[in-house]
């Protein structure tokens, strides 16, 4: 079946002689099952999507492609899901005052003419292909009609929430709970790492960090946020009362089948207080170091380094990168009988079978420098501190390594090389960094491609020198994000850790002393076999596990 699109094109190609009706017909019976014309016109490299852009924009209409685009959750719950698949269109972003409606014939003014009126935006119609528009409907109406009832029962109790006893009375309630469990239970099977409850000015907004991108999930009612928020804060034993000040909380759920615990923070705003849950699948911490994603070369060097009785290894990065997974990974190699392993944490993520972690509690007392020097007189083997922060817990943590401990920690730094600096910038003497440290290692978590759907292309010579790719004998095949049903559309599925293993050696120590700079010391490091962040990264996106798009996302 010819779309409206197709028409649009095929004319235009025609009659702008851009290709005979002969070379149109050949494109078109090439094609695989389900593929659009725009999408067969564009993989057979006759004319690439901004050709097809500039051919529909002089017919009047804006193209775009949904697979590849974000679409604003708070746009599609204006128009409930009968009519949008009645009319065959589904909102997607809002411009100004104007709602965005993305139709598969937006020359149908009848149809933007109802949709104005229905929901009292003026609309901007844009064309898309109809079996996106289709997909699109599918996933972003996820939210069942059965949860949807159970929106309109907590809407409907008319409940006082100024009153705690009767917020109490609706938090138990059948409707709260299974909108709750739903969320929990939605966020679980679509592998989100946190889940965002934040309050809006006229709704309630649920987002969740899938593969390290947040994405919006729902809006509901503002009518129902205090039965919701404080169904959260029940749930992990916080203080309902208590709505100006932070707090902390934990909770452990079984979900599908499966042990997951939520760490649990609330923090004031100005619409009301805002609930993040940090998902911890107990299943993920039991990764082997050779299921995070290292190069072999790169791991030799990291095992090099824990493999030795004593020395301090860092990891370093910024929050979110899987510095702590990249560490429990490590102690689940080093975890033996014979071995006494300790680990201080702020907080404690995992729980380890076979290892002593303790949690860090300011507010009594027991910091990690405290508890540090507490452990040390319990004598243990192997030692994980969670973060060094201050110069007292780093100046214990390398006496600790240089009288016989295995030290593991980390560190928020950009790089390996700036670790050193790092250190000296807190007070610790070069000397002891030098005898002390025998590895650092930077990471970032870049998003894996989805396998079922990503597709290869190939890039010309300049965009690979322009963003520093290495050509060497010649432009290698790599693959870029298409987006399918298994990957909710963004063309990623879960990720894949990129390093930066600096081994310690004489010469780099050498330069510790001398005050050298991170750059002289990465210098070094690099002529030694070390892989930058960058070269680790573009290996990966030879290798066809991530892209380059990705790679420069998440390292500068």
């Amino acid at each position: 079946m010819v779309s409206r699109i197709d028409e649009l094109l095929q004319d235009q190609l025609v009659g702008k002689g851009i290709l005979t009706k002969d070379e149109i017909d050949k494109i078109w019976d090439g094609r695989e099952p389900g593929q659009s014309f725009v999408q067969v016109l564009i993989a057979s490299g006759a004319v690439d999507r901004k050709t097809v852009n500039a051919l529909l924009a002089q017919k009047g209409y804006i193209y775009v492609d949904l697979a590849n685009y974000q679409i604003n959750s708070a746009a599609v719950s204006i128009v409930p899901e009968q009519i949008a698949r009645k009319f065959m269109v589904i909102p997607i972003d809002f411009e100004g005052e104007k709602l965005v409606v993305a139709m598969a014939n937006p020359s149908n003014v009848v149809t933007a003419d109802d949709l104005h009126i229905m929901t009292g935006y003026a609309i901007k119609p844009v064309m898309s292909e109809e079996s996106e528009i289709v997909e699109a409907i599918n996933h972003y109406y996820k939210m069942s009609e059965s949860v949807q009832q159970e929106v309109d029962e907590i809407l409907g109790d008319d409940v006082d929430t100024a009153s705690l006893s009767k917020l109490r009375e609706v938090t138990e309630e059948a409707p709260t709970v299974k909108l709750v469990n739903h969320i929990i239970m939605r966020a679980v099977n679509e592998r989100a790492s946190d889940i965002h409850i934040e309050p809006q000015e006229r709704d309630l907004r649920v987002r969740y960090r899938i593969d390290g991108v947040l994405h919006d999930i729902l809006h509901s009612p503002k009518a129902i946020q205090a039965g919701v928020i404080s169904r959260f804060k029940i749930m992990s034993s916080l203080d309902i009362s208590e709505a100006r000040k932070p707090q902390d909380g934990h909770c452990d759920l079984s979900v599908a089948g499966r042990m997951v615990d939520f760490r649990v923070a609330t923090l004031p705003t100005v619409f009301g207080e805002r609930i993040t849950l940090r998902v911890l699948e107990k299943e993920s911490i039991m990764l082997r170091l050779d299921d995070l994603g290292f190069l072999p070369e790169s791991l030799e060097r990291f095992r090099s380094a824990f493999t030795k009785p004593y020395g301090a290894i860092l990891v370093t990065g910024p929050t979110g990168s899987g510095k702590s997974t990249t560490l429990y990974a490590t102690l689940n190699v080093l975890n033996q009988e014979s071995k006494n392993i300790v680990t201080i944490e702020d907080p404690v993520e995992y729980r380890l079978p076979g290892i002593n972690q303790i949690q860090i509690e300011a507010r009594s007392g027991l910091s990690f420098a405290r508890c540090l020097r507490s452990v040390l007189r319990t004598s243990p083997d192997i030692i994980m501190v969670g973060e060094i922060r201050d110069r007292e817990t780093s100046q214990i943590a390398i006496e600790a390594a240089l009288t016989g401990h295995l030290v593991l920690s980390t560190l928020h730094t950009n790089d390996a090389p700036s670790a050193i600096s790092r250190l000296t910038e807190m007070g610790i003497p070069p000397f002891l960094i030098s005898s002390a440290i025998s590895c650092v290692q930077a990471q970032r978590l870049a998003r894996r491609l989805c396998k079922e759907c990503k597709e290869p292309y190939q890039p010309s010579t300049a965009a690979l020198e322009r963003v520093g790719f290495p050509v060497g004998d010649g432009v290698p095949t790599l693959y870029k994000a298409k987006g399918c049903p298994s990957c909710n559309g963004t063309g990623y599925k879960g990720r894949v850790g990129v390093y930066e293993v600096m081994v310690v050696s004489e010469e780099i120590k050498n330069l510790c002393i001398k005050h050298a700079t991170s750059e002289a010391i990465k210098k070094i490091a690099v002529e030694q076999g070390m892989l930058t962040l960058r070269q680790d990264g573009f290996e990966k996106v030879r290798l066809g596990t991530t892209s380059v798009e990705e790679v420069l996302r998440v390292i500068v």
